[in-house]
């Protein structure tokens, strides 16, 4: 580490500076122009090489170095800091008519109306946010608030990578307010309610709640993780705008500074020019990415939005036009409960099938017995129901008055429909639970777990072959799996020889499986896969994180006390350390490899994939070829050494033909895995 006073050569300061530049302009072009300019492993290369040179050297640490993107957990909770410029809200409209009132209003207020014309832009559905650069440099980042004062939560807002750290002007001006809205795109939206879902956590509504909680997340390595996006809709250049004088000047004055802007904006002379856009958007939105619920229209010039200032409330020049949530009525043919694999009981709505938002619902979750209760809702009843974040079927109204007669209130069950259990709901909980260990339906979800394609990946072992063993009573737990016999698989229902021996392959190749895998795989309350890798990256072996007292997790980036506190409990029970010893006893993997590929015949290769392979997916084939010592590229370039092309191969095949690099299909890239290759 450096000394206070050590001087620092010129030529690492200029390495350090030439490393922060090449990383920035790697991030804008994988982030904001979707274009990367480097291979995952370069750039992981260049950040590790600059971590190491400004840990030696802090002094060199600025500000907007890509390495300071993820800072210090808060000790407590957020600042509550004064807006530069109050943060409004918007005035909402529901239909063209409520539009051209809108336009009458603002109209009215002005003596003499200059030449002007409007802009449209999608309404993002997420948490707005103010940020604040200095001479060019992100100094602090707030929540809207109240609109007068916002929460200061600039370290977590410095982990989304489509905002930029420092702005790519040459002269950026002395103070600069960006207004925008963060937002968690569709696919991480899913994906972490499935992870939620895995855990028998409370599911995310919307994209925009899991936003707004993300955002408000004391450790900004679970923000990192989440991948939330932002797009900026104003600039305010403090003391004033002296060149950009149209909110369309300032959508691509915003883009030149380096952030991701959303390119579906228009602009039109009048409303009725406008409206052709608002229709198309009613009906394309449910095409994107991320969610909208609306399109903001906007009078173009600043000039004229000066004038007509501000109610109490809203912008006189802006108006939110809100596309309805689309409902439906469908009617209760049955209340069920389910039983999750920690116990957690869940009611569900069985529907008459009903097409909503482009699939056919049968089905909704009541979530507990308290959203029952407020819902009231009974067999028969007539319900509309919608999709939470347009994702989720839900329940969101019971339509009392086409009750048919001599319903009776559904009640929760007070026994565990799957072993009579008396059921409990835990002080603080909405959940109702079953805590009988040997449960059958416990079992059934935990065997069906351990054997996903995110955790064992064991490809025959479904919910229904898993019953079908349980009723046989081949397996009481998770460790019976890999004492199965090919003959007693084989007398299964609709399996045979054929099918018993692929799943016995595959149970067999489960053991390969990584440390963190089959951690995540045990089931291991509010574990789920990402907080699965980071306690084995950290702990290292099982014997170690046995031992880890609350304080150590505690202590460990992406661990808060709740995570904490469930591994502590769940390695207090006698029969889950029984169940680690017999897995070790089947050589499954507890501890983290160090192994290093070296002198493989892969060994600095770089590979490009394209198409669709026969049986393997993208990530499997990836994961082989790194683990010998190969590299996956997005692109073909001079440096590619194998093309593998499956159905459908595009551009990328004709570019490799072009320029005479060697293209091999799925076949002869396993012969390479398994060094029968050249």
């Amino acid at each position: 580490m450096e000394s206070s006073n050590q001087k620092v050569s010129p030529d690492i300061n200029q390495k350090v500076r030439l490393l922060q530049d090449k990383l920035k302009k790697a991030s804008y072009a994988y982030y904001v122009l979707d274009n990367p300019l480097l291979e995952d492993a370069i750039y992981d290369r260049l950040y590790r090489e600059l971590q190491d040179l400004e840990n030696e050297y802090p002094s060199l640490i600025t500000s907007d170095s890509p390495t300071q993107r993820v800072g210090d957990k808060l000790s407590n909770k957020f600042n509550s800091v004064k807006h530069n410029i109050p943060l409004y809200s918007l005035e909402n409209a529901f239909n063209f008519d409520e539009l051209k009132q809108w336009e009458n209003r603002w109209q009215g207020k002005l003596d003499n109306i200059p030449e002007f014309n409007y802009i449209c832009e999608l309404k993002i559905d997420g948490s707005a946010i103010a940020l604040t650069y200095e001479n060019g440099i992100l100094v602090r980042g707030l929540t809207r608030g109240d609109g007068i004062a916002g929460e200061d939560i600039t370290n977590n807002l410095r982990t989304i990578h489509s905002i930029p750290l420092s702005l790519s002007l040459d002269n950026p001006p002395t103070r600069l307010e960006v207004r925008g809205e963060a937002f968690l795109p569709l696919k991480e939206f899913e994906r972490i309610n499935r992870e939620r879902e895995q855990n028998e956590e409370n599911l995310f509504a919307n994209p925009r709640n899991a936003t707004a909680g993300t955002l408000r997340q004391l450790d900004p390595n679970i923000v990192s993780q989440r991948k939330l996006q932002f797009f900026p809709y104003s600039v305010y250049l403090l003391p004033e705008k002296e060149t950009i004088k149209t909110q369309e000047e300032s959508l691509i004055f915003l883009h030149e500074c380096g952030f991701l802007t959303n390119p579906n904006y228009q602009v039109g002379d009048d409303l009725n020019s406008l409206k052709m856009y608002l229709d198309y958007w009613e009906e394309a939105r449910h095409h994107l990415a991320y969610m909208t619920d609306g399109v903001v229209v906007k009078i173009n010039q600043f000039s004229l939005q000066s004038p007509l200032g501000f109610t109490q409330k809203f912008p006189r020049w802006a108006i939110a036009v809100k596309y309805p949530a689309e409902e439906v009525t469908t009617t209760v043919e049955q209340i069920i409960v389910k039983v999750g694999r920690t116990g957690a009981v869940t009611p569900m709505a069985i529907m008459k099938p009903v097409s909503l938002g482009g699939t056919i619902v049968q089905r909704a979750t009541l979530h507990n017995s308290d959203r029952v209760r407020e819902l009231d809702i009974r067999l028969g009843d007539t319900v509309t129901i919608h999709k939470a974040g347009e994702i989720i079927p839900e329940v969101i109204e019971v339509i009392k008055d086409l009750r048919p007669e001599n319903t009776q209130p559904y009640s929760m069950p007070t026994d565990c429909p799957e072993c009579g259990s008396v059921l409990v709901r835990p002080e603080n909980e909405a959940v109702t639970r079953c805590v009988n260990s040997s449960c059958q339906a416990i079992l059934r979800g935990s065997l069906t777990h351990w054997a996903e394609r995110s955790a064992m990946d064991i490809r025959g072992l479904g919910e229904k072959v898993v019953i079908c063993l349980m009723d046989y009573k081949l397996i009481k737990s998770i460790a019976d799996i890999y004492h199965l016999q090919a003959s007693d698989v084989a007398d299964l229902d609709r399996m045979g020889d054929k099918s018993a021996q692929k799943l016995l392959k595959a149970i067999e190749d489960s053991k390969k499986q990584t440390f963190d895998r089959v951690l995540y795989g045990l089931g291991i309350r509010y574990v789920g896969s990402t907080n699965a890798k980071i306690l084995a990256k950290n702990f290292e072996t099982i014997d170690n994180l046995i031992k880890a007292q609350q304080a150590d997790l505690e202590a460990v980036y992406g661990i808060g006390v709740e995570i904490a506190s469930s591994v502590v409990e769940w390695f207090k029970v006698r029969d889950n350390i029984r169940l680690i010893e017999q897995l070790k006893a089947v050589n499954l993997n507890f501890a983290r490899e160090k192994s290093e590929s070296v002198g493989t015949n892969l060994q600095n290769k770089t590979f490009v994939l394209t198409g669709t392979l026969p049986t393997l997916k993208r990530s499997e084939v990836k994961k082989a070829i790194e683990s010998l010592g190969g590299k996956v590229s997005s692109s073909v370039s001079s440096k590619t050494d194998y093309l593998v092309a499956g159905e459908n191969a595009g551009s990328k095949l004709e570019k490799a033909q072009n320029l005479n690099w060697k293209i091999i299909d799925e076949t002869q890239l396993l012969d390479l895995v398994n060094n029968k290759g050249d």
